[in-house]
Order: structure tokens, then sequence, then C-alpha cells
């Protein structure tokens, strides 16, 4: 059985593959590696410059499976699981065929995984073009190790981004794979809650290990924002509103609102109040959800956030408002993932 496999999802990426595939060639890891490539209908040239590499990878002891011949793409969720299946690793190492790993990663993250049996392992990351998305960069490598579980809701999606994860084919198998659902479908972030919801850990080497390639034909920009927006809202209240009585939401305006709005029946009503800084909105004293189906429509109270009352689900974007809001949040000595979540 190969040590470590690396999991290769592929649809056209002719242009990709040279600096791809040599820098897993040129990896320091001095156990058996193996690349599992599944070719999800690719029409450019991927499957000839893949026979191309066999012999290069072949002469440093790497082997190549490359499946699926199909000229139907199914999707990235499909194509990762397939690639899995055909590899034989003891450890998954993911990535996409636009991403350049560092000569170290897989020794690095090999040596981590074997204590976290349990856990997806991520690390830190640089993005190409340089200062491409240089907020999302910034947020996820300056995580902390408690923050990686706290942020899961944000936005951002996973805090350990799925080019970045390496884990024992065991956390694979529990989960049963990727959603297949295709074309708009975040499967990393579906299987990142759900590994979480099951138990399972998560790490990260703190080194930057992988090139991030920022492109417009990346299949993030696939995935519509409100299809995101469910699945935040289905996850955080599964697994922190149901074990809360109450509860304050900080911004009374549009993104408080929409949280608000988006909650089950039973959960609305643990909401004591919306909190904020602006008098405007404070001196409205309630938020009336008129769109309620109840026949006397539900008001929420609006107030200061220093008169709210613990826990609070921020619907805050962080690093927008010259320090100010993180000011507000840091005088509360409140702590984060018990008397606070981040849902922005």
């Amino acid at each position: 059985m190969t040590d470590v496999s690396i999991i290769l999802p592929v649809y056209n990426g002719e242009k990709w593959i040279e600096d791809c595939l040599r820098a897993i060639r040129d990896q320091d890891f001095s156990g058996r590696l193996e690349i599992s490539i599944f070719n999800d209908g690719s029409t450019d040239a991927t499957l000839t410059k893949l026979r191309e590499w066999k012999e290069h990878l072949k002469q440093k002891s790497v082997s190549l499976v490359v499946g699926g011949h199909s000229s139907n793409p199914r999707g990235v969720g499909y194509a990762k699981n397939q690639a899995v299946h055909q590899s034989s690793g003891t450890y998954l190492c993911f990535q996409d065929i636009d991403d350049v790993m560092s000569s170290d990663r897989v020794s690095k993250q090999y040596q981590a995984a074997k204590s976290e049996l349990n856990s997806i392992i991520g690390s830190k990351f640089h993005r190409e073009p340089a200062g491409s998305t240089e907020r999302y960069t910034q947020w996820a490598n300056n995580l902390t190790n408690d923050q990686l579980y706290s942020q899961i809701y944000t936005s951002h999606g996973p805090t350990l981004i799925m080019p970045t994860w390496f884990c024992h084919r065991s956390v694979f198998n529990k989960i049963g794979g990727f959603n297949e659902g295709g074309k708009g479908v975040p499967e990393d972030l579906i299987f990142f809650l759900q590994h979480l919801e099951l138990g399972g850990g998560l790490g990260r080497v703190d080194a930057d290990l992988i090139m991030y390639r920022y492109h417009p034909g990346a299949t993030t920009f696939s995935i519509h924002e409100d299809t995101i927006w469910k699945i935040r809202i289905e996850y955080i209240q599964k697994q922190v509103l149901q074990k809360w009585q109450t509860f304050t939401i900080w911004n009374a305006g549009k993104q408080g609102r929409k949280f608000y709005r988006s909650l089950t029946p039973a959960n609305q009503k643990k909401v004591m109040a919306f909190c904020d800084v602006d008098p405007k909105k404070i001196n409205s004293a309630v938020y009336t959800y008129q769109e309620s189906k109840e026949k006397i429509k539900p008001t929420v109270p609006i107030v200061h956030y220093q008169s709210a009352t613990p826990p609070f689900i921020l619907c805050m974007k962080l690093d927008m408002t010259g320090g100010e809001f993180e000011k507000n949040l840091a005088s509360l000595n409140l702590r984060e993932g018990v008397d606070f979540f981040h849902f922005n």
C-alpha cells in the first residue's frame, strides 16, 4: 500500500499540469507516493499531457493512476470521490490541478497527520497573482487553533482551505465521500461541516505549503452566495443555537435582519435583541418581522451593544470599521466559541 496519495480532480487542466506535477515529483518525502487523478470529461490536451508525465514520475518512483474517460463531466465532488476510490494511500493529500505545493508539503503534513488520525490537517498558503483576495488570505492564515473551530460559520467557507487538506483515509471513509451534486455545490464546505459534526478534529501546519491560484475559471466562482448562506444557517442552528436558550444578534442592519429571517421560528423566538452602535437603529427601538405568517407580527428590541446580553451571533464583517467593532467586542471580555460566534 502507498503511504500518501495525492488526490487531483481534473477538468481541462492542460495549462496547469506541468507546474502541478513537477512540484509533486520534487517532494522531499521519503515514503511511497502516488498521484491519483480523475479526469472529469476534459476536452483539451489533459490526457495527452498526463501520459507524457507518467514516465517523468516513474523515474522518481512516484506512481500515477489516471481514471475517467467519459466526455460527460460529473462535477468536482464526483471526481474527488473517484480519485480517492482508485487510490491506495493510507493518507490522502488533496489539491487542485491549478495549485502548486512546496517541496516539503507532504513530509510536513504527513508527520502532523500521523499524530492526529481523526483530523483534517491544513496549512498556510499564498495566492497568485500576489495580492489576490488579500483579506481572505490574511484571515485564513492568522486563525488560532481555537478559531479553526469557532469561525467555521463565516462566509469565507472552511477555516482550512480545501487545497491544503491532508488526512488519514479513515476521515474520508467516515463521511462517505463528497457531495456529488455537481456544479454550484460547495462539496468541500459540506464535507468539512459533516466532519466536525461527527466529532472530527482540525489541525494546521503553520507553514506556507501551497500556492493557491486565483483565476476566473476556478470552481469557487460557480457557487452562489445564497447556497453557502443556507448551508451555514443549517449548521449553526444545529451545532450552536440548538444548545442556547436565548441569544443576541449583533447588527441591527441588513445582515443581522437577514440572519434573523433565515432562522426557524423556534430559533427566532430565542432572539432577545439586536444590538448596534448606530443611534438611528437604536432609537427605532424595535424590529418588526413583517414577513412573518403569525397574526401578531414578532418584534425584537434594538439596544446598544453595551446593554446587550450574551451569547451573541456576530453578523459584522471584520476589518471593515477601522478597528472600532473589534475594540467594542474586546471591551466586553467575551470568550469566542462560548459567548459568541461569527456569522459574517
